[in-house]
């Protein structure tokens, strides 16, 4: 049985476009790649004090399990070069699971939907970029109407870097 996901991608340490490719080449052992948005250049969020991010957002399907996909993707982030640090700091890499079709999951480990998606503009608006009508089990909102209520939207902007 295969699963509709999207994943947020993200990086402000090292080479930044390079940790993207390296994700994507990654990920495509685990999911099928149907969509991909283009690359948005952000300010950091929660921890002001770090460089800016290159986010991006993939949508595709996989037949992995919630958490089997989770510890697939924390096993990419390891390879690329992530290091544990504090929580919202700079890093080489994130890789967040943001929707696993119409689950509803929550536990120690993973919560899908994402739970902080409705704040965060660098992760709508790429998400709008490949999915504006998309809605979330318990949403009535679409990614778009989302996006156009979120705080920060016009600080966030298409990079010309391409991973």
């Amino acid at each position: 049985m295969t699963e509709t996901v999207f994943l947020a991608l993200g990086s402000n340490l090292g080479d930044r476009a390079w940790n993207l490719a390296a994700a994507l080449d990654r990920l495509r052992a685990a999911i099928d790649l149907t969509a991909r948005s283009p690359v948005y250049e952000t300010a950091p969020m929660y921890i002001a004090d770090q460089p800016a991010f290159l986010n991006m957002v993939v949508g595709g399907t996989t037949d992995l399990e919630p958490l089997a996909l989770l510890d697939r993707l924390k096993a990419m982030e390891t390879e690329i070069g992530r290091v544990p640090a504090i929580r919202n700091g700079p890093r080489v890499l994130d890789l967040d699971i943001l929707y696993y079709g119409k689950t509803v999951l929550r536990s120690g480990r993973l919560s899908v939907p994402h739970p902080r998606i409705g704040e965060r503009a660098f992760v709508l608006a790429p998400l709008a970029d490949i999915a504006p009508d998309w809605k979330g089990p318990g949403e009535t909102e679409t990614v778009v109407k989302r996006l156009d209520a979120v705080p920060g939207r016009k600080m966030v902007q298409r990079s010309k870097t391409t991973p």
